[in-house]
This record gives C-alpha cells, sequence and structure tokens, in this order.
C-alpha cells in the first residue's frame, strides 16, 4: 500500500498553537517536509522542532524569495522525492506555516501528489487569527463581512478592492510597507488599521498604523482594517 501525504499546519510561530494532532504526526512521520527560503532556515521546522523524530528522513523544499509567479522547479522537485517514499509505503507529513490552505506552500505539493496518493490536510491557526489575537480586534461580527488580500495586488486592484470591504486583512506586507501606508491614507482607512508583525512570537509588535513611523517591515507581518462604523 501507498503512504499517505498529510499537510499539517504547524500555526502562526509560537509552537504552543500547534494542535495535538499535528505533533502527534509529525512524531510518527517517517518522513518529513518542509519549505525553507534559500538561502536560510525553515520556520515551518523551527516551530515543530520538538516534535520530530530523530533520524527521519528530511525534505528541505528551497524557495527563493522573489517576487513573481510561482516557481515550479521546487515544487516538482520536492514531488518527485516524496512520490518515491509514498509509493514505497512510507508517510509524508509536510510542515507548513499557518494553515495549509490558506496561502500555504503546500497547495503547490498537493496539486501534484494528491491525484495519486492518499492525502489528509490538518489544519493549523492561521496567521489571520494570530495577528485578530495579538490586536486584540475582531475580525468581523453578525453579519459583517472581511476580505482578505495579499500586498502584491496592483495600487488600483488594491484600492478598489478596499472601497468595497467592510473590514479587511493585507497579508505579505514586508517591502510593500510604504506603498500600503501611501494607499491606505488615500482611502482615509489609516484611523482603522493597525499593524501586526510576528504575531504570536517573542518579537510581535503591535501598533496603530497612524503612529507607525517604519517603512520597513518583515514579510510575516499584516494590517487589519476594522470595521466601517
Amino acid at each position: 500500500m501507498s503512504g499517505t501525504l498529510y499537510g499539517i499546519g504547524v500555526g502562526p510561530g509560537d509552537p504552543e498553537l500547534m494542535t495535538l494532532k499535528a505533533a502527534r504526526l509529525i512524531a510518527a512521520a517517517p518522513v518529513i517536509a518542509y519549505p525553507a527560503p534559500d538561502p536560510g532556515e525553515s520556520f515551518a521546522r523551527r516551530i515543530a522542532a520538538a516534535h520530530i523524530p530523530q533520524g527521519c528522513e528530511e525534505i528541505v523544499i528551497r524557495i527563493k524569495m522573489r517576487p513573481g509567479s510561482v516557481p515550479a522547479e521546487p515544487y516538482d522537485r520536492a514531488a518527485k522525492a516524496m512520490a518515491a517514499h509514498l509509493e514505497a509505503g512510507r508517510d509524508v507529513a509536510v510542515l507548513c506555516e499557518g494553515d495549509p490552505f490558506f496561502y500555504g506552500t503546500f497547495m503547490y505539493l498537493h496539486d501534484r501528489l494528491a491525484p495519486r496518493f492518499a492525502a489528509e490536510i490538518v489544519p493549523g491557526v492561521s496567521s489571520l487569527t494570530a495577528v485578530a489575537a495579538a490586536a486584540g480586534r475582531p475580525l468581523t461580527r453578525r453579519t459583517g463581512t472581511l476580505s482578505v488580500f495579499p500586498a502584491t495586488l496592483e495600487d488600483e486592484v488594491l484600492k478598489e478592492l478596499l472601497c468595497g470591504a467592510q473590514a479587511a486583512a493585507i497579508l505579505k506586507v514586508g517591502r510593500h510597507l510604504p506603498r500600503l501606508k501611501r494607499l491606505i491614507a488615500e482611502l482615509g482607512l489609516t484611523e482603522r488599521a493597525v499593524y501586526v508583525a510576528h504575531a504570536s512570537l517573542a518579537e510581535q509588535r503591535v501598533e496603530p498604523l497612524a503612529g507607525l513611523e517604519a517603512d520597513e517591515a518583515p514579510y510575516f507581518s499584516m494590517i487589519l482594517i476594522g470595521e466601517r462604523g
């Protein structure tokens, strides 16, 4: 029998926010895979490190952090390596920051492998809910709606979407912070916005966007724009 592919959400950063199911499956997995920047260490592996068994096979998916379309080659190569283990009957646990299906890297492996092998998704605490908790702000309530956008959208597209949103979250702020601050100010939304970086970690930072002087932000940062009054 073939092995099972597990897409495991390990949460936003604090290891204590991992689910019991995630910890159990990681500890039992003969093969662990995870994304990592090229160069750099894997954030997903760092979160789950205490549960990774000694002697397990590790597959590092090196991804160059650059703008543009998702590169196929790293995922093709990783999927090929994982397929060999799955065909041999070994389970493969893929670690993913946050939740696997919320802007998660696992989805690209799922596209390649799920048609051929059994796959199970283990949801994780997402960056979105971690940021809301850090900021002490409900995302939405009752009949309200929440819109989620990546910061990589073009200015005019993002402005149009924000104009139609009751409440919004902008992910992957990083190098886009200066233009986002300008764009949000142009729409008169600054007073409703809060900036959060490294939610759930020791270096967590929460600050109203109106008082944020910095023009640089880490990749793991987000802007929440509260509901209209």
